[in-house]
């Protein structure tokens, strides 16, 4: 079995400590054992998200979908017998399309971090987007491990401790160029 990363082991000893915090009379027999992991997009999303709250910041999961509309309806036959016909259909969001998967504010800065796995890459929507947000003073950032988001968080910090507008930093890249 793989030896688990030290900044998943840092996050599971946040954790743990939020719940002592959050708890403090519960005896350290009863408490859960906190299990994070980065292998998927959704356990990688969970890790930063936690990461943030723990460290007091603001963040949010983004789930962009539409909404399903049923347009079913239930029938008898002639001996009493109910079915259920017809289908529904999934209709667009309202939200805007190619929105980051974590929604955050660190230290009054809008940070959008888009959850990235494997061969995993930006759509033109999501390009757009990160454009967008750039160009109104933004942070973006693309996430493929904690290991890596935690380099990019810790640099973050410095530079707003320094008094460094991040964007003028240059570490920032785009994934791909469509322009």
């Amino acid at each position: 079995m793989a030896k688990k990363s030290e900044a998943l082991a840092m996050l599971e000893q946040l954790a743990y400590q939020a719940n002592c915090r959050q708890y403090p009379t519960m005896p350290d027999a009863y408490r859960p054992q906190f299990k994070y992991s980065d292998k998927t997009a959704n356990d990688l999303t969970k890790c930063i998200v936690d990461f943030l709250r723990y460290r007091l910041h603001q963040a949010e999961r983004v789930a962009v979908t539409g909404r399903y509309v049923d347009q079913s309806k239930v029938v008898s036959d002639c001996l009493g017998h109910q079915r259920r016909i017809g289908s529904g259909k999934w209709i667009k969001p309202s939200m805007q399309v190619g929105t980051a998967d974590i929604s955050a504010t660190i230290r009054g800065i809008a940070v959008k971090i888009e959850v990235k796995i494997g061969a995993d890459h930006q759509s033109a929507a999501q390009v757009a987007y990160q454009v967008e947000v750039e160009r109104a003073g933004g942070v973006y950032y693309i996430a493929r491990d904690f290991e890596t988001f935690l380099k990019f968080y810790h640099l973050l910090i410095l530079q707003l401790d320094l008094g460094l507008t991040p964007l003028a930093v240059g570490w920032r890249k785009r994934e791909t160029d469509f322009f």
